[in-house]
């Protein structure tokens, strides 16, 4: 559990007027199923983050924690996008990025990166949510293109829980936080495109991800077409007792290298490098499709293309991206 409270925060989804008959689904996964989606709206009449319809509205980053102790997550299963880092030791952080849905809270909430810094700049200033960083790195973050948000400069946006130990037990209200960053940048196109399933591809039930210390699992489930999240082997739940599950996985492979921090135990922190190009897959309505990706400079969004170079479309609905070597 997360906070004290949050086992009785009620469950909120944004449903479309359009898709009232689908309300058992959208409530479990919060989005149209592949086979039910509407014409490609790509980043224009839609999310840029989901494909799906709705305000876009100001973006904010969240540094998750994803330490056994602090699962399960909160608020982690609505998020528009997850992204997937190793950290030190081997072990790994989540960063989500919400803007169509604020959750009454989220977390865990954990310290900042380097990595983070690259990563958010194609948002364009967003807020970020973090409990704090290294303090050789708290300049850098204070001359990103971002606002700024930890407890420091936003204290009543979090809190202490009592149902998980220390440093596993901190929350934050996203509404809260935003208020501290009224001029965060709303949703903007970051290069993903949404749409019909593209040609070819291989029948994929299971893809699993492996970090030095930790691991993550998709499992295809037909049924809900969705792709069911496990944490080292174990189903990845949500606070409310619910599956974290993603409409679109990317298994994005980069390069991850040494930084110039570390933490108190001598561990140097990777730099997860998100600028370049390079090989990815992408896993959509149970099947694999080999892909490559292409981001200029850290303004700008990150490309996928498929094998003849055309964009690479994405199922609608909540996407992870899971970044490896």
């Amino acid at each position: 559990m997360g906070a004290s409270r949050i086992s009785r925060l009620p469950r909120t989804t944004a449903v479309l007027p359009a898709a009232l008959l689908l309300l058992p689904l959208l409530l479990a996964g919060g989005c149209t199923p592949d086979d039910m989606q509407k014409p490609e709206k790509g980043a224009e009449g839609g999310s840029p983050f989901t494909g799906l319809e709705g305000r876009n509205r100001p973006v904010l980053g969240v540094k998750i924690d994803n330490a056994a102790p602090a699962r399960p997550q909160t608020g982690l299963e609505r998020a528009d996008i997850v992204y997937v880092e190793r950290v030190e030791a081997g072990l790994s952080r989540l960063l989500a990025v919400y803007s169509a849905h604020r959750p009454k809270e989220v977390g865990p909430v954990r310290s900042a990166r380097e990595s983070d810094l690259e990563l958010l700049e194609q948002f364009g200033k967003p807020a970020l949510a973090f409990s704090g960083a290294q303090s050789k790195l708290l300049p850098a973050i204070d001359d990103a293109p971002l606002h700024p948000v930890p407890p420091g400069k936003a204290g009543d946006a979090y809190l202490r829980g009592s149902a998980k130990p220390a440093p596993h037990n901190l929350f934050v209200r996203p509404e809260q936080a935003l208020a501290a960053a009224p001029d965060a940048d709303p949703a903007r196109d970051i290069g993903f495109r949404f749409g019909k399933a593209p040609k070819g591809g291989k029948a994929t039930s299971e893809r699993t991800v492996r970090y030095p210390a930790a691991s993550f699992g998709f499992t295809w489930d037909a049924d809900a077409k969705r792709w069911r999240i496990s944490f080292d082997g174990s189903p990845a739940a949500t606070a409310s007792g619910g599956r974290l599950s993603a409409a679109t996985v990317v298994v994005q492979h980069v390069e991850i290298r040494d930084s110039d921090f570390g933490d108190r135990s001598g561990n140097v922190s990777p730099f997860t490098e998100t600028v370049g190009e390079g090989k990815a897959e992408v896993l959509r309505g149970g099947r694999s499709y080999p892909a490559r990706w292409e981001r200029g400079s850290a303004g700008d969004g990150t490309e996928f293309t498929d094998a003849d170079g055309e964009r690479m479309r994405f199922a609608r609905g909540p996407v992870w991206v899971v970044f490896t070597e």
